[in-house]
Formats: structure tokens, sequence, C-alpha cells
């Protein structure tokens, strides 16, 4: 990503929202303030989701909510109030949600999903992302298969709330993340060392060094000149066993002159580093990812990219394949100039690999589309790939995520795979049970205990013996089926915007795969596969 040097106070947008900038940076707010977000249902927990997206700078929300304000809906919805009685609650509610953020754009529609589906369904596809709450199954069933018949439709939040029961569920086709803030760490080449970092590393005569500069070599530096010589010692082999890596730690601490160097303890403690740094196992699977099957105009930045990213590697030596080199050096213990040294190195080689991988990339899009698009520049702005996308990419090429999710409701139509839940998780999965339980009663059928341990032997299959667990959260539904209480409402809503704003902005890894549950009798969340 290029990065601008401003000059100056920043302005007032950049105040405004500078703690999270730290967490996004501009590039996710822009994605953030370009979202459309659909609301359907004024209530407790919709409206809190959603005061946890105006904060931030959603760019435009609207409610969709065709019933008016009861005395029941201002006893438990902060963003509802007794002037609010008898006016419609879409109208309400978002008038009071705008006032949190004046740049958030927001429209009120008194309309019933239910109808949109069957009369305008098309109204749909004017949002990024649709978010219900607590709606009937039957409606939501319809919503999600609606949303699941293309791709191009917004993906769907679906969140249901009971009592001190909760979960929701994210449906997507398809999320791509290139920015996934992975806490994998990024191959510093100790192992593998490019040209210009082993003549660096090795051209330092430390024992000629005054005790002052020796204190300050960077740790970098240490472990390539002691792999060097373990090496020469130890038939051209690193150490394996872990006595031998113990041995090796021993080797770098001797080297010091001083017994307060920390640099020689911190080169200690990244010992690790100099045995060989495989590319990542989900990386490696990526390169079979079925998005790479048919690349196409129509095909997204990222799989493009994943594209040339695989012959990048795999035409590399094999056993010294490694992903571009990353720029970014972490917090190393030196002083200034050496610091400012090794940065230099590897930013210099970054940006050679980086060329390298643009000229493969560059390559693939010519043999793809031919030579009718014009320009390098032209070339890559027809498939939608940016210089800041690359740099993006190839800085972050180590935590690249794909995530898919099954249509809404998939496993629940599958007896054995509840089962299958409920043995590996049963805490989580008894939650999830007995929501489907309660969507499972036929219309106008009490949720009674007796109600909802039938649905649930019919969901689990035939005489399948209801555990402990699933009794419990039966019993809160049975006790709260549609309880829409403050307290649930305000952590939920937290986690749904925190998971939608992963998935709007495209950072972090936001959780698509299986449903997360909520008990805040139990007090723990989970996922169910």
């Amino acid at each position: 990503m290029s990065v601008t040097v401003q000059s100056g106070p920043p302005d007032a947008k950049t105040r405004k929202y500078d703690r999270q900038l730290r967490l996004w940076a501009a590039t996710g707010q822009a994605a953030l303030e370009g979202a459309r977000l659909l609301v359907i249902g004024a209530t407790a927990t919709s409206t809190s989701v959603l005061k946890n997206l105006v904060l931030p700078g959603i760019g435009h929300f609207t409610i969709l909510d065709p019933n008016k304000t009861t005395p029941e809906d201002v006893g438990n919805n902060f963003f509802l109030e007794v002037d609010s009685i008898g006016k419609p609650k879409a109208v309400e509610a978002t008038r009071l949600l705008s006032e949190l953020n004046e740049s958030v754009k927001s429209a009120a529609e008194i309309a019933d999903i239910a109808d949109i589906l069957a009369k305008k369904p098309e109204y749909l596809a004017n949002y990024t992302l649709v978010v219900v709450h607590n709606l009937p199954r039957k409606t939501v069933d319809k919503l999600a298969a609606y949303l699941w018949s293309d791709p191009t439709l917004p993906s769907l939040i679906v969140i249901k709330t009971a009592g001190f029961l909760a979960e929701f569920a994210i449906q997507c086709h398809e999320h791509t993340v290139i920015d996934s803030h992975s806490d994998e760490k990024v191959s510093l080449r100790i192992d593998n060392p490019f040209p210009a970092l082993l003549e660096k590393s090795m051209s330092i005569d430390f024992e000629s060094l005054d005790q002052t500069t020796h204190g300050h070599i960077p740790y970098l530096y240490i472990l390539i000149q002691a792999a060097a010589k373990w090496r020469s010692q130890h038939n051209d082999t690193l150490p394996k066993t872990f006595a031998e890596r113990k041995a090796f730690q021993r080797f770098v601490e001797d080297m010091k002159v001083k017994i307060d160097e920390e640099n020689f303890d911190e080169a200690s403690s990244q010992a690790f580093r100099i045995a060989p740094q495989p590319i990542p196992f989900d990386i490696l699977k990526l390169f079979d990812d079925p998005g790479l099957n048919s690349l196409g105009s129509g095909s997204k930045p990222f799989f493009h990219l994943l594209s040339a990213l695989k012959e990048y590697v795999l035409s590399q030596e094999e056993g010294k394949r490694s992903l571009p080199l990353s720029a970014n050096l972490p917090d190393i213990k030196s002083d200034t100039k050496s610091y400012v040294e090794v940065q230099t190195i590897y930013k210099t080689q970054a940006r050679e690999e980086r060329d390298m991988f643009k000229k493969v990339l560059v390559q693939q899009l010519r043999q793809r589309f031919g030579n009718a698009t014009g320009g390098e520049e032209e070339l890559l702005q027809s498939v939608g790939i940016t210089e800041g996308l690359i740099d993006d990419f190839v800085k972050n090429s180590h935590g690249l995520k794909v995530l898919r999710s099954t249509v809404y409701g998939e496993i629940d139509k599958h007896p054995n795979k509840l089962s299958a839940a409920l043995e590996e998780k049963p805490r989580e999965a008894a939650v999830h049970i007995a929501f489907a339980a309660f969507d499972a009663l036929p219309e106008g059928t009490a949720p009674t205990i007796e109600n909802l341990q039938e649905a649930t032997k019919q969901l689990l299959g035939g005489n399948t013996e209801i555990s402990e667990e699933v009794e419990h959260c039966l019993g809160e539904i049975a006790r709260s089926p549609t309880a829409d209480l403050p307290t649930t409402a305000g952590f939920v809503g937290g986690l749904v915007a925190q998971e939608a704003i992963k998935f709007i902005t495209k950072q972090y890894i936001p959780q698509v795969e299986g449903t997360v549950v909520i008990d805040l009798i139990g007090s723990f969340t989970g996922i169910v596969p």
C-alpha cells in the first residue's frame, strides 16, 4: 500500500476516526464508508448492531420494518423513546441512530421483507450486506435462498436471540482477505539469506568491534554468521535435535563480550529462525483453490494475484521456495544507524521481489487476455488491479485467506452432522439445536418443553436421547422464545458488528464458516461447525 506523508495537523475526519484508523487504516475506512447495510427488523439487537457500525462511520444503512412502536419495544430498545409509541419503528430507530454520526446516510423502509421477496426482490441488490434478527424461519429461508441464488447479491447475517441465548451465522459465497493481520511470523530469510543480507552479515568482524558497537549488532547478522560457523564445525548441518538447538543457543550466547548484551540474548531467543522456514501450509493449500481453475475478466483481482503468486513460488528451486520478501521488520535491539541499514537492505530486496512478482502477474494476464488491453497499466486496471493492491498483496502474502460458507441452515437438514457436532462440542451444539428446534415447530405451535423436545428428536433423527446440555437450552427457549433482552442485545450487537466490519473492510478474518453461539447463562461463546 502506498503511503502519503501528510504535512501539518491531521484533518477533522482523521481526528474523528483516529483510533479505528490504527486498526484498519485508510483503506479499511474507505471500504466501510462505501458500504450499504440493510437491517431487517428494528429490534433491540439489530439497533445495537447498527450503533456499533454507525459510530465508526458506515456509509449508509436502511432499516426495514413494517411495524409500529409499542410500549414493550420502548422498554427494551435504547433507540426508541416514549414519544415513538404508535409511530413506525423503522423511522424512529433510524432517526435516533442517525444522531450518533452526522456523516452516515440513512433511510427507513416501512415494508415487510416477505412482500419485497414476493414482489420486488431486486431491491436487495442495492446493498453490501443484509442483517436480519429473529425473523420467522420460513421467511429467513426464502431470503437466504434468494441471496444464495446469485453470487453478486449481498451476503447475509442471520441473528437469533432468546433470553440469554443467542447465535448468528454469515452466509456468503466467497470472501477473500488479503490483510488478515496474521499472527504468522514473516520469514526474515535468516535460514536462506539473499545475497545482500549474506554479504553484509559475513563481512562483520565481531572481534574487531568495540564493546558499544558489538552490543548493537542486529540479531539477524549474529544468527547468519553463527549458523555459518556452526555448519563449518558440524559437517555443514544445522541443529536438528532439541539438544543441538539448545547447544546452538549457548553457542550464540558465548559470542558475547559482555554479559549484558541484549542483542545476543535476542539472537538466542530467535535461534529458531535458522531452521528452514516453510511457506505456511494454508498458503500452499490456496494454490489448489477452485477459484484458480477458470480465470477470466470477471474473476476477482485476488485470484489473478494468487495465480501469479503460485507461479512465482513454484518456479523457484524446490527446498528454497519462499514468498515475496516483506520489508516490514520487527523491532530489533540495535542502534539507529544499524537498524536503518538493515531496513534498507530488506526494502531494496523486497522491492526487487515485488517487481519480479509483478512481472509474473503481467505475463500471466498477457497470456490470458492477449495484448488487446493496451499497456501494462491498462492491462492491470482491466482486472481491477492497482499498484497499491499489488503492494498490499505482496506484503501480506503469508496471511491470505479464502472463506466460503454454505447456504444458511444447511446443517439443520442433516441429522448426522448435528449429532456429530453435539458429540464434538456438546455445549455449543446444544444452543444451536435448541434454536433449530424452535424454528422447526409448525406455525402456531406453542414452544413448550414437550413440543421442543419432539422437534429436537426429529432434527437428530429417530429416538435420539436428548442430552442435559440440550435440555438446558430448550428450557431457556421455552421460557423466553422471542425475548430481546437489552443485556443480550448489547453483547450480541457488539459481536455481530465486529464480524460485519471484518467482512466489509476485508481485513482480519470474519467467522464465515460455522455458527457463532452465545450462552450468557453459562458465560461462554463458541463455534458450531
